[in-house]
């Protein structure tokens, strides 16, 4: 008879290896980045992790799938707010302390190489797709509120949002002198002044 699943342990030991394969991929990029290296980071062995991850694509994909989530849950965390500008500033503040992690920069790197293999393309155009479906409300009710710009679309607002965002990013991740922490307010100011009416 087979055991019972716990699935909070489930969740937790798959949560151990994402967070192992996180720090891999920042450390040594996608491609030095061993699924042995891993299971060392994750204190596990090989079999356990390939009962979770077939392949370092998955887990790559997994990590992508997470950070999704997990903006979905900070919009939902919103759902209360009345001031639809604060909740884009509160959007960017959430992106500048994700960058302040210091494997942020090599994990992006990360990203862009593992773009090669289409199931993580796929997954990062999927993620893209739900942070803009997310912003679209949020975007639609400060211009209703009359309280950003109304000269350029909600979707092209969205994605001038996205550069400046995705941009300070791409500091974090080739421009070792750059201090996302330091920065952080400065991508608050700019996001405010760009959304002004």
């Amino acid at each position: 008879m087979a055991r019972p699943v716990n699935l909070e342990q489930h969740r937790q030991r798959r949560l151990q290896i994402i967070d192992a394969a996180l720090t891999c991929f920042a450390a040594s990029g996608f491609d030095g980045a061993s699924t042995a290296a891993i299971c060392r980071t994750a204190g596990i062995g090989s079999g356990t992790f390939f009962h979770y991850f077939p392949t370092k694509v998955d887990v790559m994909v997994a990590i992508l799938e997470l950070g999704a989530d997990e903006t979905a849950e900070f919009f939902r965390s919103q759902a209360g707010q009345k001031d639809a500008v604060e909740v884009l500033l509160a959007y960017a503040d959430h992106e500048a302390d994700n960058a302040q992690d210091t494997r942020a920069g090599g994990f992006l790197r990360a990203v862009v190489v593992a773009t090669s293999h289409e199931r993580v393309a796929t997954a990062l155009t999927e993620h893209q797709r739900r942070v803009r479906s997310e912003l679209t409300p949020w975007v639609t009710r400060a211009r209703e509120q009359g309280r950003i710009r109304t000269d350029l679309s909600a979707e092209r607002t969205i994605s001038w949002l996205l550069a400046l965002i995705d941009g300070f990013g791409s500091q974090v991740a080739d421009w070792s002198p750059f201090d996302a922490r330091r920065e952080r307010n400065v991508l608050r100011e700019t996001i405010r002044r760009f959304l002004a009416p």
